[in-house]
């Protein structure tokens, strides 16, 4: 008898849905892990809030039956409370979020949480909405240490590899093609942190 691969499914943003492109950090992951003992599946939809990965938890995630659920979300509902006036106020934020945890958790999966990263790369506390990112992802890390989860702390991640390496203090090209959106080095930072994760 064989064993069904783990299905990991990686919910999130645009990011996410751009994580399953060539060199996106979702096929980076496929090809390091072994297929016949897991099944990798992006669910990103650009634009995504974290009240729309509510609305679309069931069909998108929970009818597949996932081992583990990797969720990535918090940039849009950061940026767009300045660009739109649609971003997610933070302790609405923190109870979709848990809602999410609990829904997944409901049906036996496994979840990973990840912080947000970047929306613009100048070292922290420089870009415009840095104190927002932070704030969003310390609740973050509260919900990880509360429910006892797995944590990808992708904003500390971004902020000490920029540290480093943003010499110039550009706010986009290091990890971001856009200041958000991941290039290929930010691709790959973000799938090496998963990857003992998922594993």
């Amino acid at each position: 008898m064989t064993l069904k691969p783990k299905r990991i499914i990686f919910f999130g943003d645009s990011i996410t849905q751009q994580g399953v492109s060539k060199n996106g950090y979702i096929t980076l992951l496929k090809r390091k892990l072994d297929s016949t003992k897991y099944e990798v599946l992006g669910a990103g939809i650009g634009g995504n809030k974290i009240y729309d990965l509510y609305l679309r938890l069931e069909d998108d995630v929970l009818n597949k039956k996932p081992d583990l659920v990797v969720i990535y979300v918090g940039i849009n509902d950061v940026w767009h409370k300045q660009s739109s006036h649609t971003g997610t106020d933070y302790d609405k934020y923190l109870k979709f979020y848990q809602a999410l945890i609990n829904k997944i958790q409901g049906i036996g999966s496994k979840v990973v949480l990840c912080t947000p990263s970047v929306i613009g790369e100048k070292k922290d506390g420089t870009n415009e909405m840095d104190a927002d990112l932070n704030k969003y992802a310390a609740g973050i890390r509260e919900l990880a240490a509360k429910n006892n989860l797995p944590l990808c702390d992708l904003r500390k991640v971004f902020a000490d590899y920029e540290a480093s390496n943003n010499l110039e203090d550009q706010e986009k090209g290091i990890l971001t093609t856009d200041r958000v959106h991941l290039n290929e080095k930010g691709n790959q930072l973000v799938a090496e942190q998963l990857l003992p994760l998922v594993k």
